[in-house]
């Protein structure tokens, strides 16, 4: 662990010696407004790699810690590093493709206006797509395509004008303000595509779902007749009563309606009642203790909790960070259980069959932990007493 965390340092610091040297290079080509994120990536870096020598000075101290705390420091070294070198990557590559860009503008122009002009001449087919939709779907079907060729429209026109800009702002040398541009164009040329893209993909969806549908209506209704006939609870009852309801609201034949918002609602109450009687048979085969049972899991992790913060409250100095965090851990999950229980819906928690096994086994957890402070916090006062009578601890 150690090795490695030396070696993310050495990493960390080169990585950022050689970011440094693409942002002098980047700002003197596109212009310091473009390259803001390296150089926050930058400063951010030098942060991170700060407090992990930070962390190394620490490990190098005749006074290091136990072995626990070293390895602990390493791990974090190597996470801040590992973090540093993953942020300047990311802006390299960014900065790389604008570099990228600018140093091919005239022909990234030319391929801006071939692709408008040919993403273009898809609306009036994407507007006939739509048409027809609508004779079969209802409005509400439609409402996040209805506008896409007009806003592909937009777009395209946007595209062709920043376009213009940055050819003039490159022919008077801005080229800050031409890069900027350009990035414009090529990215609105690219969302105009897509939302053409989004008509024609409606289109497959939605005859999709429409083709599936039926056979679901089916499936749903044989589904419910069976479910009635099996074990009931009240998740199952509220399954059923969804089912029932999907299936009543489906239009009649001849009414446009949406067919993937349909086919989504009856495939979720589907799963819905699948869940519940996987549930209620599991349930039958694995029984789940009674109200008694639960209060006697939770009064025994207190009694556990209790008995470890007595241990540490009455040997002040002697217990390791070990086994306080465990400790502090068992406290944590114990509160949650405190607001769980507390509040409005205990008395459902714990008559209700479907909580009870989230209570118990969050209450076992909190005793786990207690007991893990515990051992650790017995070992810590053992090996201190030993040091005191002057022996190493075995």
């Amino acid at each position: 662990m150690a090795k490695r965390a030396g070696s993310a340092l050495f990493a960390c610091d080169e990585r950022i010696r050689v970011a440094i040297d693409e942002l002098a290079f980047a700002e003197a080509e596109l212009g310091s407004d473009s390259t803001d994120g390296l150089s926050q990536a930058i400063a951010s870096g030098r942060g991170l790699l700060s407090e992990a020598f930070r962390l190394n000075r620490a490990n190098r101290d005749v006074v290091r810690g136990t072995p626990d705390e070293v390895r602990a420091r390493d791990a974090r070294i190597i996470e801040l590093c590992t973090s540093a070198v993953s942020a300047l990557d990311e802006q390299s590559s960014t900065l790389a493709r604008r570099l990228a860009l600018a140093r091919r503008a005239p022909e990234v122009i030319a391929g801006v206006r071939a692709d408008a002009a040919r993403i273009r001449s898809r609306i009036p087919q994407a507007r006939d797509i739509l048409e027809q939709l609508a004779a079969r779907y209802s409005g509400e079907a439609l409402a996040e395509v209805a506008a896409n060729p007009a806003e592909a429209e937009q777009l395209l026109d946007f595209a062709e004008h920043t376009a213009r800009v940055a050819e003039r702002r490159r022919a008077a040398g801005q080229r800050e303000q031409a890069n900027l541009a350009l990035e414009a164009s090529t990215e609105a040329v690219r969302r105009a595509a897509a939302v053409l893209d989004a008509v024609e993909t409606y289109e497959v969806e939605a005859l999709h779902a429409e083709s599936k549908l039926a056979a679901l209506v089916d499936e749903s209704r044989r589904g419910l007749a069976a479910a009635l006939k099996e074990p009931q609870s009240r998740g199952v009852a509220n399954a059923i009563a969804e089912l029932r309801a999907a299936l009543a609201d489906l239009p009649e034949v001849g009414v446009n309606t949406d067919p993937i918002a349909r086919l989504d609602r009856l495939r979720a109450a589907n799963e819905a009642l699948d869940a519940a009687i996987a549930a209620v048979r599991e349930r039958a085969t694995h029984p789940v203790p009674p109200p008694e049972h639960v209060r006697h899991v939770i009064y025994d992790a207190d009694k556990q909790l209790d008995l470890v913060r007595d241990t540490v409250a009455g040997h002040p100095g002697w217990v390791g960070p070990e086994a306080l965090a465990q400790l502090a851990q068992s406290e944590r999950v114990r509160i949650d259980l405190g607001h769980y229980l507390g509040s409005s819906t205990a008395p459902i928690i714990l008559t209700d069959e479907d909580h009870r096994a989230h209570v118990i086994a969050m209450a076992q957890h909190v005793a786990y932990l207690a007991s893990e402070a515990l051992h650790l916090a017995r070992r810590d006062i053992r090996a201190g007493r030993l040091q005191d009578a002057g022996q190493r601890p075995s």
